[in-house]
């Protein structure tokens, strides 16, 4: 796959970490394809790709739905042909103690961020084998590594659940000549973040506590992605790789 062109596939692409990450992706030379359900804000990503001389792709999709998943990534096939690149990134986020959390709370956060990254991985893997190359990111967090704290209860558990499905699917696809990582962010300045209703709190403490005295950016993210997925990572795999200012040092 050396100096060939690439086509990926960018899930939560519309806003925040997604659309950082694929705007690098273009930026570096690849066709993207935006799955989100924020339609508007996969429109607007697109056009930036476009005006970096790449293709784009924006379609609606809810990574929950499986059904949806394939349709999507079917609809991307169309538009760019064979798919070698997909990074997940769509996610929910909330603060809900777990005293008072619902049934239907835990259901959409499990279903949004591991069943989607599995639906995505599923559907979308199958160009990867046949052409012996691919390479899947996953979108972790650090409270996937050390439970996130009070109201996340939820959320640390699906990002704990993507972790181990990211190690056990590197097992299945490093023989086939794929690499599947994934991204443990520390907190990054994101529109999911600034509509928390906490964002001003978190910021504050977490700069106070980080070495590098800041929180992170979108752009922090989408660099860490950008070398997972070149071809000098292809020794890469089945890793957690964690952008987090060093806030969190396992």
């Amino acid at each position: 796959m050396k100096g060939t062109m690439r086509n990926a596939i960018v899930t939560g692409g519309g806003s925040g970490i997604g659309r950082a990450i694929c705007m690098r992706l273009a930026r570096d030379g690849t066709d993207v394809a935006i799955l989100d359900v924020n339609h508007a804000g996969a429109e607007e990503t697109a056009r930036g790709i476009r005006e970096l001389g790449r293709r784009a792709a924006p379609i609606s999709v809810d990574v929950a739905d499986s059904e949806a998943v394939n349709r999507a990534v079917s609809d991307a096939k169309r538009e760019f042909g064979a798919l070698q690149i997909l990074v997940n990134v769509a996610g929910v986020g909330e603060f809900a103690s777990f005293l008072e959390m619902t049934e239907a709370q835990w259901d959409r956060m499990i279903a949004v961020h591991l069943k989607g990254t599995f639906n995505c991985a599923k559907a979308a893997v199958g160009d990867m084998i046949d052409s012996g190359w691919g390479r899947i990111v996953n979108t972790a967090s650090v409270a996937g590594l050390n439970g996130g704290g009070p109201g996340l209860a939820h959320y640390s558990a699906a990002k704990a659940g993507i972790i181990g499905f990211t190690k056990a699917l590197s097992h299945e696809l490093g023989p086939m000549g794929i690499t599947v990582n994934a991204i443990a962010p520390g907190l990054i300045d994101t529109p999911m973040i600034r509509q928390s209703g906490r964002a001003d709190a978190l910021i504050q403490y977490t700069r106070e506590r980080t070495p590098m005295r800041r929180v992170g950016t979108p752009e922090d993210i989408a660099a860490a992605c950008a070398y997972l997925v070149a071809e000098d990572a292809g020794f890469i795999t089945g890793q957690i790789i964690s952008p987090n200012g060093g806030w969190w040092m396992p």
